[in-house]
């Protein structure tokens, strides 16, 4: 585990040197501040694998829950087999060492965090219900429409696509990177992103994406158009869901506090099975748990195309892990494919 304030030398330094010389798998702890959230991204861009918000009144109100929560991510974070292989190369840059470490690990640990998507899970079907019968909507669908749409979204290209919406959690930053690296700045989609992370992260996370990427990334804000070319972060502790209506726009709002994961995959997947059925393309990334599943089905069950990044290059094989066993996916790539492939077939 590693905190950026320390004497002598400053935990991201640290992380480097640590990936570097001895490629170990980190936790970094974080405040919840937008200072603290370009901090923790520094450190997930050197090879920390996730991190952990430092809330201190959460340690006066129940010792217990932190305690569970702070050993649970360890156990989670530790599973991840480290590279064996020192990081010097001088044909490659050490951001691109770091996340080749990261992309060669082999995927397990993810039961710690199981209970809590279930938790999660187990309230997700009422939510998406309450903004907007989307489950109804979605089961509604006769046998025979699902499967013609279901026939028509797996053709040669997916030039129909209107939308697409990346889910992710641990590892979803890095991911994010490479993926948006590889999208030209005339991809004619809009792109929303939902990636587990504080309501204090996003804002400083879309910034980041938008300096090292051709295309307009920012956080999303309620009652917004999307737009060509746009990619639009779920901002963390509220529910993003999308509407065609009006040429398509995003809808920001409060969360039951008893969904565990807030921005939710499931509930913006749910929202474009509702709203764009064959016309959305859901792409889920590395991370624990399997928030994204119930959504995905529901997408599926609507016509719509699901891809799932590979065990191989993933930090945590959870989320990609539940859509793939669920036999939902139509294809499941390496992270390096993904950017390029969501440009040559959705553009």
């Amino acid at each position: 585990t590693m905190d950026y304030e320390m004497p002598v030398m400053d935990g991201v330094t640290a992380v480097r040197m640590i990936m570097n010389q001895n490629p170990t798998p980190i936790l970094m702890f974080s405040s919840l501040t937008y200072e603290g959230a370009r901090i923790t991204l520094d450190a997930l861009e050197a090879g920390a694998v996730d991190f952990l918000a430092k809330q201190f009144d959460a340690i006066a109100a129940s010792q217990a829950l932190l305690h569970k929560t702070l050993t649970d991510r360890i156990v989670s974070v530790a599973a991840t087999k480290q590279k064996t292989t020192r990081l010097h190369s001088t044909s490659r840059s050490p951001v691109n060492d770091v996340s080749r470490t990261r992309l060669d690990r082999s995927r397990a640990g993810t039961h710690a965090s199981q209970n809590t998507a279930v938790r999660s899970n187990a309230r997700v079907t009422s939510e998406i219900a309450s903004a907007g019968d989307i489950s109804t909507h979605s089961s509604s669908l006769s046998a025979t429409r699902a499967s013609s749409l279901r026939a028509a979204s797996q053709g040669a290209n997916l030039h129909h696509v209107s939308v697409v919406i990346i889910g992710t959690s641990t590892g979803g930053p890095a991911a994010l990177q490479s993926i948006f690296k590889d999208i030209p700045g005339d991809f004619s989609k809009p792109i929303v992103i939902v990636q587990h992370m504080p309501g204090t992260f996003t804002k400083a996370f879309a910034e980041r994406l938008n300096k090292q990427s051709p295309l307009t990334i920012k956080e999303a804000e309620d009652g917004e158009r999307l737009q060509p070319s746009h990619v639009y972060v779920a901002p963390g502790g509220k529910q993003l869901m999308i509407d065609n209506r009006g040429g398509g726009s995003i809808h920001i709002r409060e969360s039951d506090e008893r969904i565990s994961y807030r921005p939710s995959v499931d509930i913006a997947l749910a929202s474009a099975a509702k709203h764009y059925g064959r016309r959305a393309l859901a792409v889920i990334l590395t991370g624990m748990g399997s928030d994204g599943k119930e959504g995905a089905q529901l997408l599926k069950q609507a016509g719509g195309t699901l891809w799932a990044q590979d065990e191989a290059s993933c930090v945590i094989y959870g989320m990609p892990m539940a859509v793939v066993k669920a036999g939902i996916t139509s294809k499941v790539l390496p992270l390096n494919e993904i950017g390029q492939q969501i440009y040559n077939e959705a553009h």
